[in-house]
């Protein structure tokens, strides 16, 4: 067991599996109870020159797929330091019609180890990369709790549009530890959720909050400004005063109501409503 192909599998099982409690010395078990095929990721991510990998084989003479049994002589497990970040980066744009090149460019020199990318609106609920990205980062998080994981971004607005879907992400990265990394914006750096970073989640809710009641409120002082001024928002109605009154001059000589809608350009339902709602106003005069 000298050779590169083996050694990789050394170093692993020098760990205990915290997934399927194999002991240090033997390789990982399935749930069936034979040998696996790859090992398991919280455990080779104990491993600092493995800990990037997103997968380890168990090598041939381990006898992946044969009824598992443990190592005579296990190998002594050694304390194991937290390395360099682990980042896990995601790109996303909203149509076809726009690059995510520019993104990719960014999380490469960012050096992510995976990257996940997707051509969605935020407005969909259910995004599968950034599900898969955020799934990955759990996945090495709790396997090695010691071990920095990052979700990296190029700019903020590529992970939610709204102050509730931000401070539910807040919430689930404080939750796993996980720490989030913007490459650009006014944003721009590494927060941790666990301690000061946990106060941007709360300003950018807070934010967000404040700039859609602006725009509710000037929407409101607009309107009733335009109200003031004779202006009435809405669609404007199909049915003006010429159109009504030849209706009722027509209908008084006999016509149907349908003819007169079809000679006036108008629907049945919109004729029907407009003679009736004219009758209700003379009848409070």
């Amino acid at each position: 067991m000298t050779t590169n192909a083996v050694a990789p599998a050394d170093l692993v099982e020098r760990h205990d599996c915290p997934k399927c409690q194999a002991p240090a010395g033997s390789a990982c078990r399935t749930a069936k109870g034979s040998v696996a095929s790859s090992y398991h990721t919280g455990r080779f991510t104990l491993v600092p020159s493995l800990k990037a990998e997103l997968n380890v084989k168990t090598p041939a003479d381990r006898t992946p797929g044969r009824p598992w049994k443990a190592s005579v002589a296990p190998v002594a497990a050694v304390e194991i330091q937290a390395g360099d970040p682990i980042r896990i980066g995601y790109a996303r744009c909203s149509t076809a019609g726009q690059e995510l090149q520019s993104q990719l460019d960014m999380l490469a020199r960012a050096n992510c180890t995976k990257v996940f990318a997707e051509k969605i609106s935020t407005r969909i609920k259910v995004r599968p990369e950034f599900e898969a990205a955020l799934k990955l980062a759990r996945d090495i998080k709790g396997a090695a709790p010691q071990q920095p994981v990052i979700l990296t971004v190029a700019e903020m607005k590529r992970l939610a549009r709204g102050a509730a879907e931000l401070m539910n992400l807040g919430s689930t990265l404080q939750a796993d530890g996980i720490q989030l990394e913007i490459l650009s914006g006014p944003l721009q750096g590494i927060y941790d959720p666990n301690g000061a970073g946990a106060i941007v989640f709360a300003v950018l809710a807070v934010g967000a909050e404040v700039e859609r009641e602006g725009i509710r409120e000037k929407t409101m002082e607009g309107l009733e400004t335009a109200e003031r001024n004779g202006r009435h928002g809405g669609r404007p109605t199909v049915m003006s005063q010429d159109k009504l009154a030849a209706a009722q001059a027509r209908q008084g000589k006999g016509e149907s109501v349908t003819s007169i809608a079809k000679a006036l350009g108008v629907s049945r339902a919109t004729m029907y409503r407009a003679l009736a709602e004219a009758a209700e106003e003379a009848e409070t005069e």
